[in-house]
């Protein structure tokens, strides 16, 4: 695939069943104009999506990104998509898809201001080559994200569970970390609590445990995390959730940036202090994300 794959959706209620739901997609030409100058998820960010991994066709976790798809849009207020008509959206997509590594956007916005259904769309494209950064890891500073930890309960208006199209922040975030002199950034709470980087889960390891910021207080649960939870439980591992102190990143064996696309990143550094990684463990993770994952 030289070039973006684009299809359009015609949303059905969540409700509505049908055998086959080809007749609701329409392919564009992703390189053409598709959306109206109108559109509320180019002017505010008013909507949600989700990135899903495709490796040599397979659409990775695919039911749990359309479940938290579906999670977005309740907290957002949208109308409840319809999960087998994603499903099959996100199939057609992956034929679109060469041998090898690629990517898979779902969109689901508020539509056209003042329009009479939302927009959606499903796009796919070649992934960047991570191969670098799976191996010689990055180096991350921690930034205060503004808010503490019970915000998100408090104050539900701000959406921080949901993975919205509102990426100003982390972007912002990703480029304070290149003036610092790293390669990303890991968020902590107002009041001293690790969250999670603008574009992935945090995992630590602490001898044979591995420990992961619970997902509450405005962390997005990780697909991918939770793929590797699995993977380490079943290779006899302890695994948890919990609230981590800042002061605890100092402490880990070691750890990780997981996420759908760049899959696991060691951490070579924290506010330029050396963590170890472990290429020989990193290596085998990356394997098993690598293998066909539903």
């Amino acid at each position: 695939m030289t070039r973006r794959f684009a299809l359009i959706i015609d949303p059905v209620p969540a409700s509505e069943e049908r055998i086959d739901y080809s007749e609701t997609f329409t392919e564009v030409d992703a390189a053409a104009p598709a959306l109206s100058v109108g559109e509320l998820s180019t002017q505010r960010g008013d909507g949600v999506f989700e990135s899903i991994g495709v490796v040599d066709g397979h659409p990775q976790e695919l039911v749990p990104h359309l479940h938290r798809l579906a999670h977005s849009a309740q907290l957002c207020d949208l109308p409840a998509p319809n999960i087998e008509q994603w499903r099959q959206a996100v199939r057609v997509a992956a034929t679109a898809c060469p041998p090898g590594e690629a990517v898979i956007k779902l969109i689901l916005s508020r539509g056209v201001e003042h329009g009479p259904t939302p927009t959606a769309w499903v796009t796919a494209a070649p992934a960047s080559d991570f191969s670098w950064v799976r191996t010689e890891g990055v180096r991350v500073v921690t930034l205060d994200r503004g808010y503490d930890l019970s915000a998100a309960e408090r104050a539900p208006w701000l959406l921080l569970g949901a993975k919205t199209l509102s990426y100003a922040v982390n972007m912002a975030a990703l480029r304070e970390a290149a003036r610092r002199g790293a390669d990303d950034a890991i968020f902590l709470s107002s009041d001293g609590f690790v969250l999670e980087a603008p574009t992935a889960s945090l995992i630590l390891r602490f001898g044979d445990r591995f420990v992961t910021p619970a997902p509450n207080g405005g962390i997005l649960h990780g697909t991918t995390q939770l793929s590797v939870y699995d993977h380490l439980a079943s290779q006899g591992f302890t695994t948890d959730y919990a609230q981590v102190p800042a002061s605890d990143l100092a402490k880990a064996d070691a750890a990780w940036l997981v996420s759908s696309v760049r899959l696991a990143a060691p951490i070579t550094a924290i506010d330029g202090r050396r963590v170890a990684a472990d290429r020989e463990f990193t290596a085998e993770l990356n394997r098993y994300l690598l293998s066909p994952r539903d």
